[in-house]
């Protein structure tokens, strides 16, 4: 029986199976995936993150780009192959969990490989689990093209004539300006105006005036973190106003309803729509967790990581306890705080046995 099974090996798992190799534990990094970075390589392919290379670093291993630079999700992939590799992590692909229960003091895990077993489980699965699309979209003629963001990669999947764009988040802003710039006509359903940020700030990037003010470091518990949690997040580095502005998009409200010859937006009904890329984000899926809590979002109830569940910890879920709990650049600070933990409440097995040994001669 394993010391831990890691659920995960993006940038969560990654960083916590840095550090439980530290400390000696035997483990496993599960993933469905076939490769390393896979959940990076399936988004769109003009992706880049929207934090420059200093603020993208795991424990131990700088990302090899220069300072200022905005790594592509290739890039990012690159990386998390040359972690594993460089620390040598035990990463078993091509293994889908099916459930998870504990039973006295012993996790069962099921998966398409067969059954494991482990005193504990760290879940880094990610936000990004459930693609979320409105009920209207099963109303759409089959005819009409339908991606989510999850699924579209770029332009050359779609079909020619009109596209609609669904979702004003940093995703549908980028998709939007992409599919625009095709030159086809473009019904953008989503704000009307939006909170944006720059990128650059007086000779600075954003990411560094957020570090010099504190921002990265206000926790969900306090005043500011509660506010900041339950804001949408402003659309960084996107100029909205001039891809709205663009003669071949059209804003129209909240899509409403559709039916085999148009889709409905409020008040107004368009036809001759060929393609929609719904950017309507993800709904989180832990039901394959036996008896766990979930709060009024559907993730997990924890503190920092921890459960009521002993042995069962989680990392990367979003403000898990900062801002940057989900990100490149802040996780392995969870993954400390996680850590301290899991050294006071299990024993790698190889102290185990080396004190067995010890009482035994």
């Amino acid at each position: 029986m394993l010391d831990f099974i890691v659920i995960g090996a993006g940038q969560a798992g990654l960083a916590i199976g840095k550090k439980l190799k530290e400390k000696g534990y035997n483990f496993l990094i599960l993933d469905s995936s076939k490769e390393i970075g896979a959940s990076w390589l399936k988004r769109w392919d003009s992706l880049k993150l929207f934090t420059p290379t200093e603020f993208n670093h795991l424990d131990g291993l700088p990302f090899p780009m220069k300072d200022g630079e905005y790594p592509d999700k290739y890039e990012v992939a690159d990386y998390f192959k040359s972690y594993v590799n460089h620390f040598n992590l035990p990463v078993q692909l091509n293994t889908l969990v099916k459930s998870l229960e504990k039973k006295i003091d012993t996790f069962f895990i099921q998966t398409s490989q067969g059954e494991l077993k482990a005193k504990a489980v760290v879940v880094a699965t990610g936000p990004f689990h459930t693609p979320f699309t409105p009920k209207c979209s099963t109303k759409v003629n089959e005819d009409v093209l339908q991606l989510h963001s999850k699924q579209y990669l770029n332009t050359k999947q779609l079909q020619e004539g009109d596209a609609l764009v669904v979702g004003g988040g940093d995703s549908g802003f980028q998709i939007l300006e992409e599919v625009a710039n095709t030159g086809r006509k473009v019904y953008f359903s989503g704000p009307a105006k939006a909170q944006t940020i720059p990128q650059q700030f007086l000779g600075k990037t954003l990411w560094w005036w957020f570090d010099k003010l504190g921002f990265l470091k206000v926790n969900k518990y306090s005043y500011l973190g509660k506010k900041l949690s339950k804001t949408m997040q402003p659309i960084i580095g996107t100029d909205v106003k001039g891809i709205l502005a663009k003669p071949n998009v059209t804003r129209v409200e909240r899509t409403t309803d559709a039916n085999e010859e148009e889709i409905i937006f409020g008040d107004r009904a368009i036809k001759g729509i060929k393609n929609i890329i719904w950017s309507t984000g993800f709904r989180p899926n832990f039901s394959w967790i036996k008896n766990i809590q979930l709060d009024e979002e559907g993730y997990p109830k924890n503190f920092r990581g921890v459960t009521e569940t002993n042995g069962l910890f989680f990392i990367g879920l979003p403000w898990m306890y900062t801002r940057g709990s989900a990100t490149l650049g802040g996780v392995s600070k969870d993954a400390d705080y996680l850590m301290g933990k899991i050294i006071n409440e299990f024993t790698p097995t190889s102290v185990e046995t080396k004190k067995e040994e010890s009482e035994m001669a």
